[in-house]
């Protein structure tokens, strides 16, 4: 069964709609190097039709156009891609191919192709949501931005149940962007007020 990952760009006020004026001025060479290993050994892209036109709207001309960017388009373009969409529209960029239907049944069904390892998820926060409530994530790779936004979508939306969540490992870059993977938790104990006094400042001396 392929590991199924999500990596997102994030403000610190949950806003996952990239905007160039704060995300850009952070993006240096550690970043740059974090993106990269979100994206190694990946067999498959899954993306949600937004990102993916957005994505086939910019990395082809930039593999076309050479510059210091078009080794990570080339990449891009040489991947499999697994477009969720209910769109009619060729997809036109090369190895894209469109999955309709059911989302949860066709991603558990792609992950368990053979041969495929790791599903790699960039952006598509519709796709992520599903996924997340489906209980079929099994990583969430977070970029934090120092900056709040504002304004903008937001990863985690109003509903239930709530999300317990496991920190698997943390990294400050240099530009003071957290870098934090999770992976599906769980709540650790029921404890409530009660059970939380005898660790309150002070409790130890009453």
């Amino acid at each position: 069964m392929a590991t199924i990952v999500s990596t997102l760009f994030m403000a610190l006020d949950g806003v996952v709609e990239i905007d160039p004026a704060w995300h850009f001025p952070y993006f240096d060479e550690r970043m740059g190097a974090a993106v990269g290993e979100d994206y190694e050994d990946v067999d498959v892209l899954l993306l949600g039709r937004v990102t993916y036109d957005s994505f086939a709207g910019a990395w082809p001309d930039r593999e076309a156009a050479g510059g210091d960017d078009a080794t990570f388009a080339a990449q891009l373009g040489d991947t499999r891609k697994v477009v969720a969409t209910r769109g009619s529209a060729e997809l036109g960029w090369r190895n894209a191919e469109a999955i309709r239907g059911d989302l949860i049944e066709a991603v558990a069904a792609l992950a368990a192709e053979p041969g495929i390892h790791k599903i790699l998820i960039p952006g598509s926060v519709s796709v992520v949501r599903q996924l997340l409530a489906a209980g079929l994530l099994d990583e969430l790779r977070l970029l934090v931005h120092p900056v709040a936004a504002r304004r903008g979508e937001r990863l985690f939306d109003e509903g239930e149940p709530i999300y317990p969540l496991t920190l698997l490992s943390s990294e400050s870059l240099p530009t003071g962007v957290m870098r934090l993977i999770y992976a599906p938790g769980t709540i650790p104990g029921t404890r409530g007020y009660a059970g939380a006094t005898e660790h309150l400042p002070g409790a130890a001396e009453a």
